[in-house]
């Protein structure tokens, strides 16, 4: 099989970073997620800090039509709020990096920024609310109040985030290849699933 990328949606404490860090290893290839964010900054000018603050991140300027034409011609970012020049430089460094090997996109809506591509799979990753609030007081060493405050805003954000850039529902089914509850089966086991699925999809897409 040549090249295939893979995108990974994922709720507020579904672990959805873990899973495809060891997903990644399990199939050897790259996981794009702490990584990602040093090559945006290694591209764009922004610093570490910048893109961490403002990405996954709703627009609160209602630029959208501004921003679509940015899009198609790449160009007239000026007047751009930061939270969309932080969008634009994580998409077209998705793009950049997808050309060169195969790897793992965490969040950011890499699905959307490879719709183009050949040979994508995309993953969604939730978790019952219990083991959520868990893993974030893990996690930030929260306790479960703020734990369940974090979830509740940082899906909200993820969710405004998706819909204003690509126009679908955040979590839909229908947008992604596969939806996995990481609660039901665990990381490791989580993680199996996954690589046989993606094994059985890249088979599915040579026929």
């Amino acid at each position: 099989m040549e090249k295939y990328l893979i995108t990974i949606g994922r709720t507020s404490g579904s672990g959805g970073r873990r899973v495809g860090i060891a997903l990644a290893k399990k199939l050897g290839i790259v996981c794009y997620d702490e990584e990602l964010i040093k090559e945006v900054a290694k591209k764009s000018g922004f610093s570490e800090e910048i893109i961490q603050s403002y990405e996954e991140k709703p627009v609160k300027s209602f630029l959208y039509s501004l921003y679509s034409g940015t899009v198609a011609g790449h160009g007239g970012q000026v007047n751009l709020p930061i939270e969309q020049k932080v969008f634009l430089a994580q998409y077209n460094t998705i793009k950049e990096l997808a050309e060169k090997e195969s790897g793992i996109f965490v969040g950011r809506c890499a699905e959307y920024a490879l719709e183009h591509e050949k040979n994508v799979i995309k993953i969604f990753i939730t978790a019952d609310e219990k083991d959520a609030v868990a893993h974030i007081e893990e996690t930030y060493g929260f306790n479960k109040k703020k734990a369940e405050e974090f979830i509740k805003k940082t899906n909200r954000d993820r969710s405004s985030y998706y819909s204003y850039y690509t126009n679908k529902e955040w979590g839909n089914s229908q947008n992604y290849d596969i939806t996995i509850n990481r609660s039901a089966l665990g990381l490791d086991g989580s993680v199996e699933i996954l690589a046989d699925f993606v094994q059985r999809r890249l088979k599915a897409m040579e026929e």
